[in-house]
């Protein structure tokens, strides 16, 4: 008889470990968990006996506080986080682009594209939001937020 008390016991450890770990949200394995422990308990009461009754329910308190104990410590899921760091930036091909540099629109700009100035290549908007042709010779007019602006230069 004993068997089944620790077999559900041990089975509502490892739902309730299943839904802090693998499957966190859900909820039906924490369900399942505390039904688990739950049926246990009343199992222990009504066919072995009142003590096994509340030993079993003390054992199912204490597995569960520790379980909630361990779980609120701040280093143990420190354990689980990603240590590496990305330092990487993006949208820097832009920082050697300045005011007045001529370029192609590499492709058409609706009113953003690629642009290129030279050997560089990098992102543009159109500075009025107007469409400008792919092969169009163009001049920037401003650098917002890293985004250079430019203007379509006029064939003389």
């Amino acid at each position: 008889m004993w068997w089944i008390v620790v077999t559900l016991l041990v089975l509502g450890v490892l739902l309730m470990l299943a839904e802090m770990l693998l499957i966190p949200g859900v909820g039906v394995a924490g369900f399942l968990s505390l039904g688990s422990l739950g049926v246990a308990c009343w199992y222990a009461f009504s066919q072995i006996s009142t003590a096994a009754g509340w030993w079993t329910t003390l054992a199912a308190m204490l597995l569960l506080g520790g379980m909630v104990f361990f779980a609120l410590r701040a280093k143990t899921w420190s354990r689980f986080e990603l240590k590496t760091e990305v330092n990487s930036r993006m949208g820097t091909e832009s920082e050697g682009v300045r005011v007045g540099d001529r370029g192609i629109a590499y492709t058409r700009l609706a009113p953003m594209g690629t642009g290129r100035f030279g050997a560089l290549t990098c992102e543009v908007k159109s500075f009025d939001n107007t469409m400008i042709a792919a092969g169009t010779p163009v001049e920037v007019v401003a650098v917002e937020e890293n985004k250079p602006l430019v203007k379509p230069l006029t064939q003389a």
